[in-house]
């Protein structure tokens, strides 16, 4: 019995998701009274993949394997199940991202176990298994017994702390057959952005709405990131209108995110918004409204208005760093 992780890499290197992962697993192993096992798929040096050790996990299991140079939801699914086989894993946990969101569905109908998404915290109980979760957009929290043999659980990013430890892992070197007939994904062009940070890796969020008022009135609000080392963020009727990037559009329709700290400038916070940045661990709102639904999710607020406003923080963080 083992609890399997699932560990992603970029470019050959782990993020703090990686860590945040490794750490949550680890927690979960113990209470299991069992180890952790992570699984890195790619071309990770020896050195970076000891790394997940100093969190918990036991031993690393790495496939470097040409079929799976791409993230293959088919291919990763049969291979992650086969080492889940392997290592008599009865837990799996996954990032709840795009690549867990993929991978989860495929890895249950296989395995035959039950999911907990999104999970937040550490499982309540492990008899029954009973997990902890986010519901109705953040606005509840619902307590969800998993009741197959197989568990699979995806953690929601940034919402479990690193934990640290003098351990080190073994690290074993697998080989596995890949079916050439499960590689559909074809990656024929990379575009990689460069010189900003992106909204999924954010320690911190600064994002503005139709508040707004125009695409010329963000000079403040990219100065105030700039100055917090964050990345920027729009409200889908902003990415709608062409004043930001379709890319930056965060909530329930946009990008999914978890930072820190989220500034929410000019967003009156329609439900579909909220369910996508609720999860963050701290929300400042800034709106002349003082009824607008943001204010219900923030745990501080600024009434007033963002042209007036943006500028004197800015001031005031610039004054904080001796700028």
């Amino acid at each position: 019995m083992s609890v399997l992780v699932f560990t992603e890499n970029w470019d050959g290197k782990f993020k703090k998701l990686s860590f945040e992962l490794a750490s949550y697993a680890s927690k979960v192993a113990e209470m299991l009274n069992t180890n952790a096992v992570a699984l890195s798929i790619g071309n990770v040096d020896e050195s970076e993949l000891k790394k997940l050790g100093g969190y918990g996990v036991k031993k690393v299991i790495s496939i470097n394997n040409d079929a799976l140079k791409n993230l293959d939801n088919q291919a990763y699914t049969s291979v992650i199940a086969e080492i889940a086989q392997k290592e008599g894993s009865n837990v799996i946990v996954l990032s709840n991202n795009n690549t867990g969101k993929g991978l989860a569905p495929r890895l249950s109908v296989r395995l035959k176990a039950a999911i907990g998404a999104g999970v937040s915290q550490l499982p309540l109980s492990v008899s029954p298994f009973t997990v902890y979760k986010r519901a109705f957009s953040g606005n509840a929290f619902a307590h969800l017994a998993l009741k197959t043999d197989v568990k699979i659980i995806t953690l929601a990013q940034n919402s479990f702390e690193l934990v640290e430890t003098a351990n080190s892992a073994t690290i074993e070197n697998a080989t596995v057959q890949v079916d050439g007939s499960l590689v559909k994904t074809q990656v024929k062009d990379i575009q990689k952005q460069t010189g900003k940070i992106l909204i999924n890796d954010a320690e911190i969020v600064v994002s503005g709405g139709r508040g707004m008022k125009s695409a010329d009135n963000w000079g403040p609000l990219v100065e105030l990131a700039d100055l917090l080392g964050a990345a920027t963020a729009c409200s889908r009727p902003v990415s709608d209108e062409g004043w930001r990037s379709h890319e930056e559009h965060t909530g329930q329709t946009g990008k999914i995110i978890a930072p820190n700290l989220y500034f929410a400038i000019g967003i009156s916070g329609a439900t579909q918004h909220i369910a996508g940045v609720s999860s963050s661990k701290f929300i400042v709102a800034i709106n002349t409204d003082k009824d607008a639904p943001i204010f219900g999710a923030a745990q501080y607020g600024i009434i007033g208005d963002a042209s007036k406003v943006l500028p004197k923080l800015v001031e005031a963080v610039k004054e904080a760093k001796g700028k």
